[in-house]
């Protein structure tokens, strides 16, 4: 086996064996195909992409490059989430300890940010002493003492995809709806989890800018998801928008305990709700209500053990921004239009995420939004107010925000775009 033949086979649009795929990821792996070849061979499926056996293939290959968990000895049914990336994408962190509090257990490795979409491990590491970082043997007994836990994914799991991930970024085939799927899921699968929902982002400020390449992609992932044995199911959701009204660290992290408690923006209650429920019926808790456990505190409780399973102190005050900036609104009448990828992007220019994944972030940093589309808003008035440590970043942050709010007359009609689209599986 040589990688220039299994090059060229796709470069000439043909379909990859299974012998081929199992030895290119393997030999990937151990170093003995090199990045340049392998970024070569990347970019020939991200032009002529891959079919269903080829995608499988692949996916099982990057699995059987390192270990898999095994929580058969939990006494509970396992559920996950995955989310494909968005701005104020906060979701996993009240979800987690939503469906702990509903019988499930949780087992959700998380990620870093990289660009404008914000990373799930950086908003909780903004709680004093909270910690990544855990064994296989801390992560299950966080998961037997506690229901979830949120935690950065083992180097013994799916190496190969640690590798082709981080070769992706560089080489422009982020994008590769076979290379996003077989990424994806290879981590799930290998983690062991019983059942997993997958919340499949839409629009700017997402990775699938359009609803027909969301629904391949989910289609995919579901697909691929049920041929290794674990339950599957994918919405659609809506990022033409952010998420909530924050987008930051621990911004997000004030915001998600807001949630917690009993209150939050609609459409984080909404789609965390969503998504609690379609977790819960995957594992086997159709009965089980998540909106009680948001009213009752349970949720909660299972939040703080959590937090403080893992080194955190859920009392402890938040980082703050030394500077503010506040954007006012240039008209008075209803906001049409609030752009998400300008958001995320605003927010990553102030510190809050990172340009490579070895870049430091700020725990302070983010945008926070006055007004959602729909809103009323006044000309002078508080539209947004920018976060950073680092003053003159504000000027960066603001450009990319340059066009990113529509205000239109106050008597006009306005349409909401729903949280949830769709659901596949």
């Amino acid at each position: 086996m040589d990688v220039i033949s299994v090059i060229r086979t796709k470069r000439d649009r043909g379909e990859l064996t299974a012998d081929q795929i199992d030895w290119v990821i393997d030999a990937y792996t151990r170093g003995e195909v090199a990045h340049e070849q392998m970024s070569s061979l990347a970019m020939a499926i991200y032009l002529n992409g891959m079919n269903r056996a080829e995608i499988a293939r692949w996916t099982a290959a990057m699995i059987a490059s390192g270990e898999r968990m095994d929580f058969s000895s939990l006494s509970r049914p396992t559920a996950d989430k995955h989310s494909t990336g968005g701005v104020g994408d906060k979701i996993t962190l009240p979800l987690a300890p939503l469906v702990a509090a509903c019988g499930a257990a949780v087992p959700q490795l998380s990620g870093r940010g990289l660009g404008h979409t914000g990373g799930t491990l950086d908003k909780l590491e903004a709680i004093p002493g909270w910690r990544a970082q855990l064994s296989n043997a801390e992560m299950l007994d966080v998961l037997r003492d506690v229901g979830s836990v949120i935690c950065a994914a083992g180097d013994g799991l799916a190496p190969a995809d640690k590798k082709l991930y981080a070769l992706r970024d560089v080489t422009g085939t982020v994008e590769a709806i076979p290379l996003i799927a077989s990424s994806i899921m290879s981590k799930k699968i290998a983690e062991g989890t019983g059942s997993l929902v997958l919340d499949v982002k839409v629009g700017s400020g997402a990775f699938m800018k359009n609803i027909e390449d969301a629904r391949e992609l989910a289609a995919t992932m579901v697909e691929l998801g049920t041929d290794h044995g674990v339950r599957t199911a994918a919405l659609l959701t809506d990022m033409a928008t952010p998420l909530g009204r924050t987008a930051g660290n621990a911004l997000e992290v004030r915001e998600s305990v807001e949630v917690l408690a009993g209150g939050g923006p609609r459409d984080v209650v909404e789609l965390t709700l969503a998504l609690a429920r379609e977790m819960l019926d995957a594992a086997g808790l159709p009965d089980a209500d998540p909106a009680k456990a948001l009213a009752d505190g349970s949720a909660m409780d299972h939040w703080r053990r959590m937090i403080r399973a893992q080194g955190g102190d859920p009392d402890a005050a938040l980082p703050v921004a030394r500077e503010q900036h506040v954007v006012t609104a240039a008209e008075s009448g209803t906001l049409t239009t609030l752009d998400a990828y300008a958001v995320g992007l605003a927010a990553w220019r102030l510190g809050a995420g990172r340009a490579r994944k070895e870049d430091p972030v700020q725990a302070g940093a983010g945008v926070e939004l006055h007004a959602k589309p729909g809103d009323t808003v006044t000309a002078g008035r508080p539209l947004l107010t920018l976060h950073t440590d680092t003053p003159e970043k504000f000027g960066y942050a603001l450009e990319a925000l340059d066009g990113a709010v529509r205000i239109g007359p106050s008597d006009a009609a306005f349409t909401a775009t729903p949280v949830v689209l769709e659901r596949i599986g």
